[in-house]
């Protein structure tokens, strides 16, 4: 098979020839560029010093190149938005060195002018004339959100304010999409998997909006998520325009990639905490799972694409409702969460979802495990779920900054050996 077919085959729930990996296709299955750098080195691929170009700032994720996708045997490919989390285009890169030595380049826009104290701010669109939306603390990994919530009037909230940046794809963009997705789909054998965003409900890394200059509405986390509680209508009327917005948004980029993309990267927001889900099924069932099972059916009725919802922690008490709202695809798939055991995970969903992730524990494993732990994991994991298909290897959640390189080495040494069928 190819590596095309091996995806599918798998989102079909069948066995391919062997089990398909992922590593850097979306926000939620990639490396940190210092870890890239030091994997990259490792397997000789780059001269000493050569940087690693910062594809996602938020996060500060590295690019996986071509040449590590091959080294790898990586099966999948991302096509996302040309602009950053923060708003400025991904381009006019520049070279920087991270707080831990690592050579990268960032786009033009990212301030690389640290504060006296040694911490890093980040502006809206690269709008220095504008309130900082991202800090990076000195000697820190990734930018945290700065939280600019504007003084409200109870009785004057407006919706509006809280789908500003839920807009109609631009032409630019669909001219984008569509030459991306021609390039990735001719030039390569790989499965794409396509971002586009605007459908993440809740999704609480975007709600304060770092790439707006001037935010409205209710931007602060806290204030947020008790308003799902308080201001439910409200929440559930931004939720209705951004269900309107997406769904004309899909149809429209449909027009342009068509069934290119074979997976399309739904909802990033997180329903569970390290100990249990930090909702319950029946809130989950009030306010999200509607417009997921709008967004969800429209996708399966016009398109042949898969979905995909991304949901840190532990969330089996609603994973039978992500399922029947349409969901074909999960992530990370965090195993080491409260009632999230690998084997009660394959034996109860396995058949309905395909799981993209829960390959290698990145909390406690991969940091700090030994070579020989994690390719016992991964071997484990790779028995657990891909027997019988509906399976997608990939890390649980990003690799983390700070990985030992021969933690990184051992984990794709461990892929190779292990993801053959018959699974052993």
């Amino acid at each position: 098979m190819n590596a095309r077919e091996r995806i599918q085959t798998a989102l079909a729930h069948q066995e391919p020839d062997r089990v398909p990996l992922d590593l850097g296709s979306s926000p939620t299955t990639g490396m940190h560029v210092s870890s890239v750098y030091k994997l990259r080195q490792a397997l000789q691929l780059d001269p000493p010093g050569t940087p690693v170009r910062v594809t996602e700032p938020y996060q500060m994720l590295g690019e996986v190149k071509p040449d590590l996708l091959d080294a790898l045997g990586v099966d999948v490919i991302g096509l996302s938005n040309p602009n950053s989390m923060f708003g400025y285009p991904l381009a006019g890169w520049k070279p920087w060195t991270f707080f831990d030595g690592t050579p990268v380049l960032v786009p033009g826009d990212f301030n690389t002018q640290p504060e006296p104290n040694g911490d890093i701010l980040m502006y809206p669109e690269g709008d220095r004339s504008a309130q900082p939306s991202g800090r990076m603390p000195a000697g820190g990994f990734y930018f945290d959100a700065i939280v600019r919530q504007p003084p409200f009037d109870e009785d004057h909230l407006d919706p509006a304010d809280n789908w500003e940046e839920f807009q109609p794809v631009s032409e630019a963009d669909l001219d984008f999409y569509e030459k991306e997705a021609d390039r990735l789909f001719t030039e390569t054998d790989r499965a794409i998997l396509a971002n586009f965003g605007g459908t993440g409900f809740g999704d609480i890394a975007l709600v304060p909006a770092v790439q707006l200059r001037d935010p409205k509405g209710i931007r602060d986390m806290e204030e947020w998520y008790m308003s799902t509680v308080m201001r439910r209508d409200y929440i559930w009327a931004v939720f209705e325009k951004q269900c309107e917005i997406g769904l004309e948004n899909l149809r429209r980029i449909h027009e342009r990639v068509g069934d290119k993309v074979s997976v399309v990267y739904i909802s990033g927001a997180d329903f569970g905490a390290q100990n249990g889900p930090l909702i319950s099924p029946k809130a989950y069932r009030d306010l999200y799972k509607p417009f997921h099972k709008i967004i969800n059916t429209w996708v399966h009725e016009n398109t042949g694409w898969k979905t995909f919802i991304h949901s840190c922690g532990s969330i089996f008490k609603l994973i039978p409702d992500i399922i029947d709202a349409g969901f074909d695809v999960l992530n990370p798939v965090q195993t080491s969460a409260a009632e999230m055991d690998a084997g009660m995970l394959a034996e109860r969903f396995g058949d309905r979802v395909t799981f993209w992730g829960g390959g290698i524990d990145t909390q406690q494993e991969l940091p700090f495990g030994t070579p020989e732990e994690i390719r016992a994991q991964v071997r484990e994991r790779m028995r657990i779920f891909g027997r019988g298909g509906g399976f997608v290897f990939n890390p649980i959640h990003n690799v983390q900054a700070g990985v030992p390189v021969e933690n990184l080495l051992a984990l794709y040494e461990a892929v190779a050996a292990y993801r053959d069928y018959p699974l052993e």
